[in-house]
């Protein structure tokens, strides 16, 4: 494999994604984390991925362990660890086609990917790598580069369902960092499973991020469909039983979520569900509602354990 001094960083397009917070994030890292007494880092909704590879990158962790309720984002994850080679071939073909087209064609070409991601789905054995996942991966990041706002998004069925993107020119293939990230997933044990499948890799020299969908602050405000399983107030409450049962085993934590009382001041929900442990408020822009005027500054919660 190629090697690369470039940077690794996230090769998804992600709702929710931490890239515009990582410089909010750094100020709220563990202390043990830039002293070097940590060497493992856990982050069981890898999503995007930008706080796994800032870290990943910028302190000295021996080891590393992401997973993911979503089978096609873990597919995709593992494809590139195990044969970038292909997955960037295919992608530059891909790219060189859809770029000859016209944009009349650039959307049939778009919705003939979308379809046949979809139709193949049932017969993906998303237990056993094959080279089916890398043809799969390259279908995934094409139509994540072209489609609307850059959204992963999935009906109840496991069918991505996001519409055309009608964008000018966009990157497909970013060979460059595909290299990067495949060079540090060779570090990385990679899972398939939901936030409790971490538990036999953390222990006290862990730091843990947690990313879960996030608790909707109204009811037009849901994006909780990345996967096909919903995520709600009992998962919600499920994953902070879980977190102080890291926080007994002497890991470092964080996580992030919604903040309630952007919309109700009253709502506790979080308080109530990480009591004692420490709760801090940062701005971020919400950037995936449909609605230009209603994307902006808004709280967002980081819940610590130290």
């Amino acid at each position: 494999m190629q090697l690369t001094t470039i940077k690794a960083k996230p090769f998804l397009k992600w709702a929710g994604g931490k890239a515009q917070l990582i410089e909010h994030f750094v100020h709220y890292l563990p202390d043990e984390l830039t002293l070097g007494k940590l060497h493992r880092y856990v982050e069981p909704f890898i999503g995007g991925g930008a706080l796994f590879f800032h870290i990943a990158q910028m302190y000295n962790i021996e080891g590393f362990f992401i997973s993911d309720v979503n089978e096609e984002l873990i597919l995709v994850y593992k494809s590139i660890q195990k044969d970038v080679e292909s997955l960037i071939n295919l992608l530059k073909a891909m790219e060189r086609k859809y770029h000859r087209l016209s944009p009349s064609r650039q959307k049939e070409y778009f919705y003939a990917v979308r379809f046949q991601l979809n139709e193949n789905r049932s017969s993906v054995d998303f237990t056993s790598y094959s080279e089916v996942w890398v043809e799969r991966t390259a279908q995934i990041i094409f139509l994540n580069r072209t489609c609307f706002n850059g959204l992963f998004r999935v009906n109840s069925k496991g069918e991505f369902n996001v519409p055309f993107g009608k964008y000018k020119n966009p990157l497909i293939c970013a060979e460059d960092n595909l290299h990067a990230v495949s060079e540090l997933l060779q570090r990385t044990e990679i899972r398939l499973g939901d936030f409790s499948v971490c538990e036999s890799f953390v222990n006290s020299d862990t730091f843990v991020y947690f990313d879960p969908p996030y608790r909707p602050i109204s009811k037009t405000a849901s994006f909780t469909s990345y996967s096909k399983y919903d995520f709600d107030d009992a998962t919600q409450l499920r994953l902070a039983s879980f977190y102080r049962l890291l926080d007994r085993n002497g890991a470092k934590l964080m996580l992030s979520n919604s903040d309630p009382k952007n919309e109700n001041p009253k709502d506790r929900f979080f308080e109530n569900a990480y009591k004692n442990f420490y709760i801090e408020r940062v701005k971020a822009n919400r950037m995936i509602n449909c609605n230009a005027e209603k994307r902006g500054a808004i709280n967002e919660l980081l819940i610590m354990n130290y």
